[in-house]
């Protein structure tokens, strides 16, 4: 069986390749033309997802680890047995494992989706950036040619990247507030409700197949 970040990067890359097909797809039915699969920008968002989960995956594992979603607390029936000084309830509760439950631990999920949706947002977001803009400025390809052209190669030599910096950093606000409309939310779901690492991947997948879409669109544009 596969450890649980090959899993979860092999989850994000069939995602991204699918939230970048429906993107071409909308973009399609939106200007009334035929729809004619560019594998190009598909690979490249297959490629991002699989250099870019591993090291989220950690990051959420951290943010777990620093940050644990649920403490142990006393049951409701273990505080009454407690408060009426009933010892022999009580050792029929713990007999029965019932003197205490996990409890969402609400301070440390805040923190999490706090600490998620600033640095890990700032972070994924100014990379995507320097990502796209840089495979794009790379291809042998006039500006403004259709995305269906033809490449013949890759020239990162020839890469302006000052200019690639600057569009980011242009840019890198307006994606910010954007992606708060969407991932805190999904954060909060994440954070409060699914306890592996692994199924928030695959929540937050989920979710990303519509940020995709936005953002294959964003890229094509």
């Amino acid at each position: 069986m596969a450890p649980p970040i090959i899993n979860a990067t092999v989850q994000s890359a069939v995602l991204a390749a699918t939230s970048n097909l429906l993107a071409q797809a909308l973009s399609a039915y939106r200007n009334e033309v035929s729809l004619v699969i560019d594998w190009v920008p598909v690979f490249q968002f297959i490629f991002y997802a699989i250099i870019s989960t591993p090291p989220n995956f950690m990051w959420q594992d951290f943010l777990e680890s620093s940050f644990p979603a649920y403490h142990m607390s006393p049951t409701k029936a273990a505080v009454a047995s407690a408060a009426a000084n009933d010892e022999k309830a009580l050792e029929e509760e713990e007999r029965e494992g019932q003197l205490v439950e996990p409890k969402l631990n609400v301070a440390n999920t805040l923190a999490k989706t706090v600490l998620d949706q600033t640095l890990g947002a700032f972070g994924n977001t100014y990379m995507f950036s320097l990502y796209i803009h840089s495979v794009q400025a790379a291809m042998d390809r006039p500006l403004g040619t259709p995305l269906s052209t033809p490449r013949n190669e890759r020239r990162y030599g020839n890469v302006n990247w000052d200019t690639v910096v600057k569009t980011s950093q242009e840019e890198f606000w307006s994606i910010i507030k954007a992606g708060w409309r969407l991932w805190p939310a999904v954060s909060i779901i994440n954070f409060a409700f699914v306890k592996s690492i692994e199924g928030r991947n695959l929540v937050g997948g989920l979710a990303g197949v519509a940020w995709g879409i936005y953002m294959s669109l964003r890229a094509a544009s």
